[in-house]
């Protein structure tokens, strides 16, 4: 079905830039506490506490053909923001993205791995080397806990999915979208089929976190 194969890709793409972008996001707001990081933590945060369907509408004038980023994007560079599966990826991305980060930042603020890190570095051996050889090391529980929400969260999402990737069949319906649709037309049978199977997943991912925790 589509809308499996939709979600399964924007969930696995969506992964990747929470390891890009959110890692080093992570580290940089534990460890700096100028104005930019803190200001870039807020927006970071804000689909935590902010309705999905507000801040979905908020990011549709923003990268909609006549918005400010969707605009230039769409004349100079031929892509388009909204209502594809770019959106659909970058709904899924921004949804899950304060679930990675925040376990992840704190996991690198706890004090034993800064005085490792100070240890390290102590030891002659540089920041990058110290990051990959102490840090992650010393945080890949919080790390793959992280994920695993994000993922989750992630996998569910439906506001922001919907404004900006508008519901389209066979396009940007995702499995949470797709049982909307079922229940709309009165297809019953289909949307507790889909259910079960998102709940499924969901209850798969709670165990796995709950054995992490046990394990650490």
């Amino acid at each position: 079905m589509f809308s499996i194969r939709l979600t399964l890709t924007s969930c696995g793409a969506a992964l990747a830039l929470f390891l890009a972008l959110g890692l080093p996001a992570a580290y940089w707001f534990s460890r700096s506490r100028s104005p930019g990081a803190k200001a870039a933590a807020f927006f970071i945060t804000l689909p935590l506490v902010f309705p999905p369907i507000a801040l979905g509408y908020m990011l549709l004038l923003l990268l909609g053909r006549n918005g400010p980023l969707g605009a230039p994007f769409e004349h100079y560079l031929g892509l388009r923001l909204v209502f594809s599966t770019g959106a659909v990826i970058l709904s899924a991305f921004i949804a899950g993205l304060p679930l990675f980060v925040r376990p992840v930042q704190a996991a690198f603020q706890s004090p034993g791995i800064m005085k490792l890190e100070e240890a390290s570095r102590v030891l002659g051996c540089g920041p990058v080397k110290t990051f990959f050889f102490v840090t992650m090391p010393l945080a890949k529980q919080s790390i793959l806990s992280g994920l695993l929400l994000a993922v989750a969260r992630a996998s569910g999402e439906v506001g922001v999915t919907m404004m900006l990737g508008g519901n389209i069949a066979g396009r940007t319906n995702t499995l949470s979208l797709e049982i909307f649709n079922s229940v709309s037309r009165g297809d019953f049978d289909e949307a507790t089929s889909l259910c079960l199977l998102l709940g499924s997943v969901s209850m798969a991912i709670y165990f796995i976190l709950d054995r992490l925790q046990k394990e650490s």
